[in-house]
């Protein structure tokens, strides 16, 4: 049995609104690797918008509703509010770059894909183009939003996952295959690195016999 609690490593405490803390740099910082959706969405006019979204998760398993959160009211949302569809698209290592490029704030009128050269595809049951070159998308209806502060969580209701066969191992993705980017803190950005295969503790593998 242990003698007591172990001694605290020391740590620096910050609060948001305390003077020199900036808490959304730190937050990101901290909450990390974070998947990213890279959202492509229609506007009300027909104009493509591109854009990528790090605050990005499963929210429901039954029925299959993906988030993604709006930091502030962007194309993307505004985008999704007028016309009730998006995919969010899987972004390869490869394409560092382009996704990357498409966070520059651009004006409503410009399409990034079109403008950074990303090759578009038509979606299987969603009116916006998919990124061709993402292995994987996942095509959404606007399930409901939620306001949060000073963004909004948006809930997409899963209308259909693709999947180039290429990434496919015996029905499911290969994560290797996939290779999938992340965000980090401040300008980093992260790959896979190395994937451990741990099964799921049973009940009797940790309860006291």
């Amino acid at each position: 049995m242990p003698d007591g609690p172990a001694r605290s490593t020391p740590r620096a405490v910050f609060r948001p609104g305390d003077e020199g803390v900036n808490a959304y740099q730190l937050l990101t910082s901290v909450v990390l690797p974070r998947p990213i959706a890279w959202v492509s969405t229609l506007g009300a006019d027909g104009v493509g918008n591109l854009a990528p979204h790090s605050f990005f998760s499963v929210a429901s398993a039954v029925p299959q509703v993906v988030s993604f959160t709006s930091v502030g009211h962007k194309d993307t949302l505004a985008n999704v509010l007028a016309t009730g569809e998006f995919v969010v698209n899987i972004v390869t290592a490869a394409q560092l770059e382009q996704c990357n490029g498409t966070s520059a704030e651009v004006a409503a009128s410009v399409d990034e894909a079109a403008l950074l050269g990303i090759a578009m595809e038509a979606s299987r049951t969603v009116r916006p183009l998919r990124v061709a070159g993402s292995p994987a998308s996942v095509e959404c209806c606007l399930h409901s939003t939620v306001p949060v502060g000073d963004s909004v969580v948006v809930l997409g209701l899963v209308q259909a996952i693709t999947v180039q066969e290429q990434v496919l191992r015996a029905g499911r993705v290969d994560a290797r295959a996939l290779d999938p980017l992340s965000r980090l803190g401040g300008h980093e950005w992260g790959t896979l690195g190395q994937i451990h295969s741990v099964r799921r503790p049973r009940p009797e593998d940790v309860l006291p016999t």
